[in-house]
């Protein structure tokens, strides 16, 4: 056991603060740059991932996968040019641009996250 040179409560060894007063049992200050190395300024996402991130976005939803009109067999028609099916009746694939629109949301997320400012 040690003793808080505050209180003078007495501590268990594994303890670093002081659960009465909070004050350090090592003997040092309670200043907060006695504690390591503060950052001036916190870290910020990459702005320009993201925006990249919503031009991918907006492109995705500006040419749409599409997929074959249901009197037909399943079939993936591809990325078509600004709404205009490659097929008669074709139709957008939700489920696609769903799936499209969820990744390059996560991916843009992510990488603004690993390439941010320090």
């Amino acid at each position: 056991m040690q003793a808080c040179p505050s209180c003078s409560r007495s501590q268990p060894e594994i303890n670093r603060f002081c659960v009465q007063c909070g004050r350090r049992l090592d003997g040092g200050s309670n200043d907060p740059s006695a504690f390591g190395p503060t950052r001036s300024t916190p870290e910020q996402l990459n702005i320009n991932v993201l925006y990249g991130m919503v031009v991918l976005l907006i492109l995705a939803l500006v040419f749409p996968p599409w997929e074959s009109p249901p009197t037909q067999e399943p079939e993936f028609l591809g990325m078509h040019f600004i709404y205009s099916p490659p097929a008669p009746e074709a139709v957008v694939s939700r489920m696609l641009l769903t799936i499209e629109l969820v990744t390059i949301a996560i991916a843009g997320m992510y990488g603004a996250f690993l390439f941010r400012q320090k």
